[in-house]
């Protein structure tokens, strides 16, 4: 059970004595301004549990009956006597939510306000790495592995023939994924190619989490990283596309479409 806070306790404790001396002021005065003979009973008891909007409706009561009663004796008189009726009826103050003994405190105030609220978890930016993360990347690897798999049986992909130290092959083509450094060194010096533009394209992708700090998962709030990376993956596939079709003898640039294809996996 809830333990009442002592500082509560103190107050309920003078909210009593206070209602039980004006109970007994009121007690006191009501028989000495009393009019008839009816009222200083109904004064006691106002009193002692009846409350005062109580006493208010029931001489609203009797006023409504005396008036129904004298309706065909006095015509014009029962009229008013109604109204007046019903116009203290309806000045009397709604009901209050009294509990016993007359008062007015209210529950939240001596419960905890943990034990009745409903808390919801606060959402957090966390995923679990088993299974959640676990699972999808054992999906993901079997996939790839089943992709790998049915393209291996349905895509001849010979080894050459042995190397002959004296005959280089012409054109002479790295792998495509080197294609993109290839093509570069045939526009600029092996310096600038082959470390200065790579350089600055790793470092451009190492600063990027610092210059964008945007935590939002939306498109549309990251324009930053999103053009960066398209401009970044665009240049490169750009430069292995022209590698691998349109480099022939010579790694000239040529048609593939009229010189024919010098492409190999």
């Amino acid at each position: 059970m809830t333990e009442i806070p002592e500082h509560l306790r103190k107050r309920a404790e003078a909210a009593r004595q206070k209602a039980a001396a004006k109970k007994a002021a009121e007690a006191g005065d009501a028989p000495a301004a009393s009019e008839s003979p009816q009222e200083p009973a109904e004064a006691a008891a106002g009193g002692g549990k009846i409350p005062a909007h109580l006493l208010e409706r029931s001489r609203a009561a009797k006023a409504r009956r005396s008036g129904a009663e004298s309706a065909g004796e006095g015509g014009g008189a029962g009229a008013v006597a109604t109204a007046a009726a019903a116009a203290v009826a309806t000045a009397a103050p709604p009901p209050a939510a009294t509990g016993p003994g007359g008062h007015t405190q209210r529950l939240l105030t001596v419960v905890k306000a943990g034990s009745i609220q409903d808390v919801k978890a606060v959402p957090q930016d966390k995923v679990h790495v088993w299974p959640h993360l676990l699972a999808v990347e054992f999906v993901a690897a079997l996939a790839i592995t089943a992709f790998t798999l049915i393209f291996s049986i349905f895509v001849n992909a010979p080894l050459l023939e042995l190397a002959n130290v004296n005959q280089t092959p012409n054109p002479s083509k790295a792998p495509w994924y080197f294609l993109g450094l290839q093509e570069l060194l045939t526009m600029f010096h092996p310096m600038v190619a082959g470390v200065t533009i790579p350089g600055m394209g790793i470092f451009l992708l190492i600063l990027a989490p610092y210059m964008d700090r945007n935590p939002s998962n939306k498109p549309e709030a990251r324009k930053f990283a999103i053009a960066l990376f398209t401009v970044q993956l665009m240049y490169w596939a750009v430069l292995v596309i022209i590698g691998s079709f349109f480099r022939g003898p010579g790694f000239n640039f040529i048609a593939p479409w009229t010189e024919g294809l010098f492409f190999e996996l």
